[in-house]
């Protein structure tokens, strides 16, 4: 089952490895022509949702993917995903939030150290925060569905672990028992607001396959 990410990030494209074998996560062709999506929303769904909707109007109009045919419906545009996710910071007012991948204007190392910054002198009993991402899933510009996961723990004083990307040297899970950035791909999956989002539209692409199929 193939879905296109509407994505250059080629960590997001990483975090999709071994999560589900079913489900078949390509960066959308020719992702590096497209026309930059400005993320509007102030919302992670709303953003998600934008992006998902703009990059499968473009796939399917521009992308020179009209025949590519997905989920099993032949004649129509592929099925595009497109992620918006951030880390939420409580004693940061929920910052960094939507503006996570450009909280500083600079780099994931630019971004981390930011937030140590806004963070010195905080107690770890307030440094609580969680990883939210939206997936939203569209075809020729209209959004289909969308899937929320978090995944909570918190801000630890330094980085840790050369795994990962984006803030997750910095965020602790309970769950996992380590940091984010001290896991391999297949375990973050199982932790991870990412994970929980793709188990959840797997489960829906699963059941809209099947319901095609039998048209």
């Amino acid at each position: 089952m193939r879905i296109y990410l509407a994505s250059r990030n080629r960590g997001k494209l990483r975090d999709f490895d071994g999560m589900a074998p079913a489900l078949r996560v390509e960066l959308l062709p020719g992702i590096e022509t497209m026309p930059e999506i400005e993320e509007t929303g102030d919302t992670f769904l709303a953003n998600a949702c934008l992006k998902a909707g703009e990059a499968s109007r473009w796939a399917a109009e521009a992308g020179g993917m009209h025949n590519h045919a997905a989920v099993g419906i032949p004649g129509q545009g592929p099925l595009v995903m497109a992620d918006d996710s951030g880390l939420v910071v409580d004693a940061l007012q929920g910052e960094p939030g939507v503006r996570s991948a450009r909280y500083s204007g600079g780099d994931d190392e630019a971004n981390n150290r930011l937030v140590l910054e806004k963070l010195g002198g905080v107690p770890r009993e307030r440094r609580s925060a969680r990883f939210v991402c939206v997936l939203a899933v569209a075809r020729e510009g209209e959004v289909l569905a969308t899937f929320e996961g978090k995944a909570e723990g918190y801000i630890l004083d330094a980085p840790r672990g050369h795994n990962g990307f984006g803030y997750d040297p910095l965020f602790f899970s309970p769950a996992a028992g380590c940091g984010f950035a001290e896991l391999t791909a297949q375990e973050k999956a199982h932790y991870s607001h990412r994970g929980q989002a793709a188990r959840a539209l797997l489960d829906w692409a699963r059941r809209h396959n099947s319901t095609h199929s039998r048209l």
